[in-house]
């Protein structure tokens, strides 16, 4: 495996893939997990059990090694991680706790 020898912190990219409209909730979650991921991590938890503080330290720590990364938050509580995905790697992290139905749409 060919190792990254960078200095410089990877872009962050924050967006929320979902919302409520006039016509109700409309997610985009079925694009955050890139087609060609190469691994996919759900991760399930009851509240406050860390599931957003884990993935924020995986991105924390894939930004300090140059990667770019994406951050999914919940439209409903800003300071919640729906997903993070680091595009280079192919690799997403996904909350799969109920309401959430991103796993469903795995292939």
């Amino acid at each position: 495996m060919r190792e990254r020898m960078v200095d410089v912190a990877g872009r962050v990219r924050k967006m929320f893939p979902g919302g409520n409209t006039s016509q109700g909730f409309y997610s985009y979650y079925r694009y955050i997990i890139p087609e060609d991921a190469r691994r996919i991590f759900v991760i399930k938890g009851g509240p406050g059990v860390g599931k957003s503080s884990f993935m924020k330290k995986i991105a924390e720590e894939m930004i300090k090694l140059g990667y770019d990364v994406e951050l999914h938050y919940c439209s409903s509580d800003n300071d919640s991680l729906d997903g993070v995905v680091i595009p280079d790697k192919n690799v997403a992290l996904i909350d799969g706790t109920s309401p959430h139905r991103v796993v469903s749409t795995l292939k």
